[in-house]
């Protein structure tokens, strides 16, 4: 078992190389590939971060447009309203006046044929009085000249004596 020591020496100084070998590569990978690998991750790495960052920025000035756009269209829908109910207004007062001097004209035309109604009441009144006066003194002339024949002939003296 003495012979174990002398051969992992030997085995020790035959690895010698390699691991010379092995660490100089892990050196010469670290310089050349890890680091500038490293270096393009960690760039990536910031830009990707850079990007979600501008993202989110971005995103949040289009809810502040979208907000603003919401206000600019309710104040618009807003302004257009109070212009219709303004112009609904205007047109029911315009109507208004309008039945207002319709109503007037009638009322004027009403009070007019009244006007003339009884302005030709009043003459057929007075007509009437005219009239029923003639139509009397007629009645009158005829009572007192007596009986009027059943031929409807007008009563002559000589008829008229014969009778009595």
């Amino acid at each position: 078992m003495g012979n174990i020591g002398p051969e992992l020496a030997h085995a020790f100084v035959q690895a010698i190389p390699t691991v010379i070998f092995v660490t100089l590569l892990v050196f010469i990978l670290r310089r050349i590939f890890f680091r500038p690998l490293a270096a393009v991750m960690k760039e990536r790495d910031e830009q990707g971060k850079g990007a979600v960052a501008r993202a989110k920025e971005r995103a949040a000035q289009a809810d502040a447009r979208a907000a603003e756009y919401e206000a600019l269209w309710l104040k618009a829908r807003q302004e257009i309203y109070t212009q219709r109910e303004g112009d609904r207004r205007a047109a029911l007062a315009a109507r208004d006046e309008v039945l207002k001097q319709a109503r007037a004209r009638a009322e004027s035309t009403v009070k007019a044929a009244q006007a003339d109604l009884a302005a030709h009441a009043a003459q057929a009144r007075r007509e009437l009085a005219e009239s029923s006066a003639a139509l009397a003194d007629q009645i009158v002339r005829v009572v007192l000249a007596g009986p009027v024949p059943a031929g409807g002939a007008k009563p002559t003296a000589s008829t008229g004596e014969a009778q009595r």
